[in-house]
């Protein structure tokens, strides 16, 4: 063993894990490092770049299908596209099929990503139900095959977001993340969930903090669940020891999140809030870059709705519903717009 690698087990059983910043390999990634988490239909090009400009560490891609990317299909090539403003960046993909995984893992490298990560944790039933996602957890040999295969077949670190295990009966999480960094994995995210819960209940940190102070574990662990606010982002690095945080939901509609909780950590107080004017100018932004990436109007507009659904701007509004299914049908950006321009006037906002 290096010294290098003696004197951070040391730190780590002293509890002073937090004094290094996390890698992935060679990506220094900074200290307490915050992560934007792989969601379909949420983390294009267009929200990254925001998540990353207020201060994302690490974004990813929506998942990507294995077996698409093979069949060449339009929309999932698309998904691989990433800009040099949001680096360093992860392509995630997802499938149940050995050589299917390594195929699509090549052509993931030739879009030159900075990490590949391995989709192990998507509950729901289109994935999971076809044995791919979380339905991997049922069939850990295969997961594991995949896993060993694909880090052989490619020269970029490869990472793995998975779950606690299929339902309560079978949390396996502890040993199979020993199993997955004896595949040669970079780094394991874990989302504090069973596949039975989907997304229900709360999320369960303790077996990710068990993962993290297991000291047969040397790989960066990076948790994931419920992380909505800064608060309970700084005590999952405290309480939990994780290297870094993935918020998912916490961030739709609100890109800012990061660099609020970056702000909590680092000076324990809390940011003030945001004005209303400048949330619905972020929201607006977000709207036209999405048009531009979708080189479509109404297509930019549609695929905004669910940051609009979310958007904290629009909570607490009193008698704003009809204004809200207002918002979800407008079908040019200047309708849009109008309608938000015209949200002061008509109601009282923070």
């Amino acid at each position: 063993m290096s010294i290098e690698k003696e004197t951070q087990n040391a730190i780590r059983h002293n509890g002073l894990q937090a004094a290094f910043n996390m890698k992935i390999q060679t990506i220094d990634l900074g200290h307490q490092p915050l992560f934007l988490a792989p969601m379909e239909d949420v983390t294009d090009p267009a929200f990254r770049l925001l998540c990353k400009r207020f201060g994302a560490d690490l974004v990813y891609t929506e998942f990507v299908s294995a077996d698409a990317l093979i069949r060449s299909v339009k929309r999932t090539e698309q998904k691989l596209t990433i800009l040099p403003q949001e680096r360093p960046v992860a392509i995630q993909i997802y499938g149940r099929d050995v050589d299917t995984m390594v195929e699509a893992a090549k052509l993931v490298e030739q879009a030159q990503p900075d990490i590949l990560d391995l989709n192990f944790g998507c509950p729901v039933k289109k994935v999971a139900g076809k044995g791919a996602g979380s339905g991997m957890l049922r069939d850990v040999p295969k997961l594991l095959e995949i896993t060993r295969e694909v880090v052989k077949a490619v020269n970029i670190p490869v990472t793995v977001k998975t779950r606690l295990g299929w339902d309560d009966s079978q949390k396996i999480i502890v040993d199979l993340a020993e199993q997955l960094q004896d595949c040669g994995i970079q780094a394991l995210a874990i989302h504090g969930r069973t596949r039975a819960q989907m997304y229900t209940g709360e999320a369960d940190w303790t077996l990710i903090g068990e993962v993290k102070n297991n000291p047969r574990m040397h790989i960066p662990i990076i948790g994931n669940g419920d992380v909505t606010t800064p608060e309970r982002a700084k005590e999952c690095f405290d309480k939990y020891g994780v290297d870094a945080v993935m918020i998912g939901r916490g961030s739709i509609g609100r890109p800012w999140i990061f660099e609020e909780v970056k702000h909590f950590l680092q000076t324990g107080e809390k940011m003030a809030p945001r004005a209303f004017e400048w949330q619905t100018s972020i929201i607006k932004e977000h709207v036209l870059r999405s048009i531009e990436w979708l080189n479509d109007e109404r297509k930019g507009i549609v695929h905004s709705r669910r940051h609009l659904a979310n958007a904290p701007a629009f909570k607490g509004i009193d008698n704003f519903k009809p204004m809200r299914i207002a918002l979800l049908r407008a079908e040019s950006k200047d309708e849009l717009f109008q309608l938000i321009d015209d949200i002061p006037n008509q109601f009282t906002v923070q």
